[in-house]
């Protein structure tokens, strides 16, 4: 294949990107939910209490090459982004044909915030993005070469997108909608569709049996979102939503963005490939919006529309997208280079990247020094983030112990039943003190804090506890350990060996 010399120079760059996040992958410190998704790498389900099991099978896929560190977490971050962004330039030459579209998309698509912290850190957006693009890709690739055989590569990427996060239920919404354009309908009396539905189907059967069995608790956790109404507080939850999509989109892609979709919208009457990406990016956006008037929509969760909007964007007239590229290729470096050092001094709580990154080593080892100086037998969070940070630092040879009912849906070693006493580490921005559910006797015996460049990013208490016989408790794994069985009752404590033992 001939490339022009923006292709050339979109190779390029894409590479030089790729590499540049690998870096970034293994030097950025692990947040509290990538090391609770690791947690679930080392615990497999067809299901967790958030989110289906994706994220936690691409870990526990990066681990096994790279190895238990930070980078074998996220490895698989950087290179589906490479690989996606392939793909999203191959949908756009597809679905909008024209000199230069399909790089222009490839540009675009790296200098969004979401691509490109996304891609450095593992959260379920990571796949989902990624299968996202593949989906799109292939139905392109099906509306464009009339070859019915791309439906399934499509159910494919749709099921595993499924697999990922439940907001993938927009993409057969939108693609279902798109097929009602009369010149895409023949497709509802083909075959093809339906069988490429049918694996979809079969690939998130797993997570709706998980569900089924446990209560339908990660369905309802999500959907008990839908139809919340606080109409007083409505403007403020659209401003965030808005204002959150300016940030990850960076400003000038994101008004690219809506221009594009706009224009894809008034072609779609007449044009097939227009109604896709208008579909793709409507639907969602009209329901994001309207649970924006009752609750909080957090600024990820529209991800699902970014590579069909960037995609209209890219097909847009003139070389807006070149500024709008080089902006967003800027604030990610920025983003970047604060994430890996703080080196700027901002207070923590006006700084993303120490409030969720900063001094959890740190913290890890004041846990550790001070349950040594009190003598107990455990460590423990009641807190799923704070547990699993302070399981992955691996500062102690004691056990970490996570406490809470959502534990109770994890295949994990529960400590056996006795009065061992240890050290609570409980964020003082709760306002509650250790549940009595839980633990027998609690008693406060200091603090600690992690710290960032600007100042302290979190202050915790720490507790001396007794745990309650049957309490919520469970023993989590330690990176480079063996997995572990669950414990006969009545059998001591399990003792995990430190990361790198």
């Amino acid at each position: 294949m001939r490339l022009s010399p923006l292709g050339w120079w979109t190779v390029g760059a894409v590479l030089a990107l790729t590499g540049v996040r690998l870096v970034m992958a293994a030097i950025v410190p692990l947040s509290a939910d990538e090391a609770y998704y690791w947690v679930w790498s080392r615990a497999l389900a067809a299901g967790y209490p958030d989110h289906p099991p994706m994220v936690a099978l691409w870990i526990r896929l990066g681990t096994w090459i790279a190895g238990p560190g930070v980078l074998g977490i996220r490895l698989l971050g950087p290179l589906a982004a490479l690989l996606g962004s392939g793909l999203i330039g191959c949908a756009a030459s597809d679905l909008r044909p024209g000199r230069g579209v399909g790089a222009r998309a490839v540009l675009l698509f790296n200098a969004t915030l979401l691509l490109g912290a996304g891609s450095v850190a593992m959260t379920p957006d990571t796949p989902l993005l990624f299968w996202s693009v593949a989906c799109l890709a292939a139905v392109a690739r099906a509306l464009r070469s009339g070859r019915g055989a791309w439906w399934l590569a499509a159910g494919i990427a749709l099921g595993a997108a499924g697999a990922s996060k439940y907001t993938a239920l927009f993409l057969p919404l939108g693609i279902g909608a798109a097929l009602l354009h009369p010149a895409s309908r023949h497709w509802w009396r083909s075959p093809f569709p339906w069988l490429g539905a049918a694996v979809a189907g079969a690939m998130v059967a797993p997570v709706l049996l998980w569900n089924a069995d446990h209560g339908w608790v990660s369905l309802l956790r999500q959907g008990g979102r839908v139809g919340a109404w606080e109409p007083r507080r409505a403007v403020g939850f659209v401003g965030e939503l808005i204002g959150g999509q300016i940030g990850l989109a960076t400003p000038l892609v994101f008004v690219l963005m809506l221009r594009g979709v706009a224009a894809q919208a008034r072609a779609a009457r007449a044009d097939p490939a227009a109604a896709l990406l208008a579909a793709l990016v409507v639907i969602p956006a009209v329901v994001f919006i309207e649970h924006a008037l009752g609750d909080r929509v957090q600024g990820n969760w529209p991800g699902i529309v970014y590579p069909a909007a960037i995609i209209a964007a890219a097909a847009l007239p003139g070389r807006a997208w070149r500024p709008a590229m080089w902006l967003g290729l800027a604030l990610t470096a920025l983003v970047y280079v604060q994430a890996a050092s703080f080196i700027l001094p901002l207070p923590p709580l006006k700084d993303p990247a120490q409030l969720r990154l900063a001094g959890w080593a740190e913290l890890a080892g004041q846990a550790e020094r001070a349950r040594a100086a009190a003598g107990l037998g455990f460590i423990a969070a009641d807190q799923y983030g704070i547990a699993a940070e302070l399981a992955w630092q691996g500062k102690t040879t004691a056990p970490v112990i996570a406490a809470g009912e959502r534990w109770r849906l994890f295949d994990l070693p529960a400590p056996a039943a006795g009065e061992a006493a240890g050290l609570l580490v409980q964020s003082a921005r709760r306002l509650t003190d250790p549940d009595p559910a839980i633990w027998a006797s609690a008693e406060r015996i200091g603090s600690a804090a992690r710290m960032g460049s600007g100042g302290v990013a979190e202050p915790f208490r720490l507790w001396r506890v007794v745990p309650r016989a049957g309490a919520p408790l469970v023993v989590l794994p330690r990176a480079g350990a063996p997995l572990v069985v669950l414990p006969r009752a009545g059998a001591p404590l399990v003792v995990l060996p430190r990361r790198g033992d």
